[in-house]
């Protein structure tokens, strides 16, 4: 199966109140039921919303939790067959929390959970103060070949798409939470450095960018959506409106690849090349270590 029917769910979820994100959920994929996506994609923290603080604690969740709660809802809907799930979250796990995504069978099982590594400590994010950091960026098969999971933040450090790249992700699948900022003729830059970035590297390695953002307002900040797709020529397929919710239907044909890949042999000679570079990136490190 090459095609493979999808949606981007520009989510606003009820804050601090995961039965009623729970439900608005269960709105949603009961009016996406009819168009039959195989894989559904939500944003960061898309049922608690994004701003908890030290209510992370209170409402985290540990992946089997969040498997039971979703199964819970897949079942009310009467979804019929497998449904994929791409869902954020914040996770418990053995006294230490994460802002994780996780990558669900529905009904079935958890397939892969990716724990955000880059924590942002600037602007009106704290994020380290109240999460542990992830520690890896890897590539995992779904039924419908190799997938990335990467979080906000994660993705706007190169070197992340690029490991997840050479591990032979086909799709980069990005749960986003960005407040809007930095307005110029009354579009925000956030937004328009999330199109470049995502073009950016889903041409540079030949794969598909998903992007999907939370939208609504915590504390007078607004989430500015804008939620996107782009293939693997770095054209955009599909964009959101911003500051509302949307649901993005597309299909995701994977036999794009090869070609994209053969004309534009990027990742390739990365492959190639990269060996070559290893001495001078553990230098880099060596050198940072012995200045601390």
């Amino acid at each position: 199966m090459s095609e493979v029917r999808h949606a981007v769910l520009q989510f606003r979820p009820e804050k601090s109140r995961l039965r009623e994100s729970l439900a608005r959920l269960r709105a949603h994929l009961e009016a996406l039921r009819p168009h039959a996506p195989q894989v559904v994609v939500l944003p960061e923290a898309a049922l608690t919303g994004y701003f908890l603080q030290g209510g992370v604690r209170e409402l985290a969740l540990t992946r089997h939790e969040l498997l039971e709660l979703l199964v819970g809802v897949y079942e009310k809907v009467g979804w019929e067959g497998v449904l994929d799930v791409v869902v954020g979250f914040y996770e418990r796990d053995e006294g230490a929390y994460y802002n994780s995504a996780a990558y669900l069978e529905l009904p079935h099982r958890v397939v892969h959970v990716h724990r955000k590594v880059f924590l942002p400590t600037y602007g009106v994010f704290d994020e380290e103060r109240y999460l542990a950091r992830g520690r890896r960026v890897e590539a995992f098969r779904t039924r419908f070949g190799r997938a990335a999971l990467l979080i906000c933040e994660d993705f706007w450090h190169s070197i992340t798409a690029t490991i997840a790249a050479l591990d032979g992700a086909e799709v980069i699948y990005v749960p986003s939470a960005s407040p809007a900022r930095g307005f110029q003729g009354g579009y925000p830059e956030n937004v328009a450095r999330w199109r470049t970035l995502a073009q950016a590297v889903a041409a540079e390695h030949g794969l598909y960018v998903v992007v999907a953002s939370l939208v609504g307002f915590e504390g007078g900040k607004g989430m500015s959506g804008g939620s996107l797709v782009v293939g693997p020529d770095g054209r955009i397929l599909a964009e959101a409106p911003l500051f509302e919710e949307a649901a993005l239907l597309f299909p995701l044909d994977r036999e794009r690849i090869p070609p994209v890949r053969y004309d534009s042999p990027l990742l390739s000679d990365l492959e190639a090349g990269l060996p070559l570079l290893l001495s001078d990136l553990q230098r880099v490190l060596g050198r940072r270590d012995a200045d601390t």
